[in-house]
């Protein structure tokens, strides 16, 4: 009996050294395959009541897919958020980069302002295929040109026609330096402009809007928050491409009085301060941010017809001063006021 009880221990022993070395083995194996079938090893050959694997710090976190729009999620460590933006930039080309903070109102400068990107399924470098704003708005197919601004989302519209053209991220004013709502029309415009509120602040590609309050479009940071000082902050590509799109006003001689009104402009809307960003809505609802034609139509119907007076009257203006160019007689404007904050 008592040999027999001594067999049977060693006998179990030796079983136990075995599944450890045959565990030991098994873990060395697994440190030498690819992460990818790591993973699979794991889910298969893990009990319950295993302990926890840890993953390293070294190794970023895991794009949570939601559909149509998915979470990017960017850990506080600096150093760990640079080994995520090196995997970010290895996956994504500069333009697909570039929509990507676009959707999240971030410019390249800003792209650490969140601890969550939201990032589309499919990648559409124009944005076209992301727009909050309806593709057709009947209510402006006579307005040849009109851009409008959204506070609760952030965003800005360009429609030719009551066709979208194209949309983008904007950064408008701050709580207490909130941009002024309604209709107003382009005034002038200007490559380079300084700041009066602070000289160190340039803006390139200004397009004035409201010359005495020195409000208008340009390029400038984009925090991914609402933060200037009244005026509407615009990528590069956008606020170069509006430059070129928007008209300006034509002054009377003596530059005194305008003679003709620039392109129609409109800001509308409330921004949910102290909210949740808009554009995270879009992981639960990707039509979270959507604007219907319904609302732009109750919104701008009351408006168009002074925008279709005032384009009416700038082309009465615009074809007499081609008139008078062809007989030679010259029409001097003076330089309008350059007020403008950032």
């Amino acid at each position: 009996m008592k040999k027999s009880f001594l067999y049977a221990c060693l006998f179990a022993v030796s079983l136990v050294s075995c599944k450890k070395e045959i565990e030991k083995i098994s873990d060395t194996f697994k440190d030498t395959v690819s992460a990818s079938d790591a993973m699979e090893a794991e889910k298969d050959s893990v009990k319950k009541d295993s302990v926890p694997v840890v993953k390293k710090e070294s190794v970023p976190p895991v794009m949570q897919e939601n559909g149509f729009y998915n979470a990017f999620v960017l850990p506080k460590d600096k150093k760990m958020r640079d080994s995520v933006y090196a995997e970010f930039s290895k996956k994504y080309s500069v333009e697909e980069r570039t929509a990507i903070l676009a959707l999240n109102r971030l410019d390249s400068k800003s792209k650490w302002n969140a601890d969550t990107l939201v990032v589309p399924a499919k990648i559409d470098t124009t944005l076209m295929a992301y727009s909050p704003f309806p593709m057709q708005l009947d209510v402006l197919s006579g307005v040849k040109k009109f851009v409008i601004f959204s506070y609760p989302i952030q965003a800005f519209a360009v429609y030719s026609n009551g066709s979208l053209v194209k949309w983008g991220p904007t950064s408008m004013g701050k709580k207490t330096a909130q941009t002024t709502r309604g209709l107003t029309f382009a005034n002038w415009k200007k490559k380079l402009a300084i700041s009066t509120v602070s000289t160190e602040w340039k803006l390139p590609y200004n397009f004035n809007i409201h010359n005495i309050g020195g409000i208008g479009w340009h390029e400038y940071t984009l925090p991914g928050y609402p933060a200037s000082h009244s005026c509407l902050r615009l990528l590069r590509k956008d606020a170069q491409w509006l430059y070129s799109y928007a008209d300006t006003w034509i002054l009377n001689p003596g530059g005194a009085t305008t003679k003709a009104k620039g392109t129609a402009v409109m800001v509308f809307g409330d921004y949910k301060w102290g909210g949740r960003k808009p554009w995270r809505n879009l992981l639960d609802d990707p039509n979270a941010n959507n604007i219907s034609v319904e609302e732009l139509t109750k919104l701008l119907e009351p408006e168009v017809p002074k925008m279709l007076k005032e384009q009416s009257n700038r082309e009465k203006v615009v074809d007499s001063i081609k008139a008078a160019k062809a007989m030679t007689v010259p029409i001097q404007n003076e330089k309008p006021v350059e007020s403008q904050s950032n």
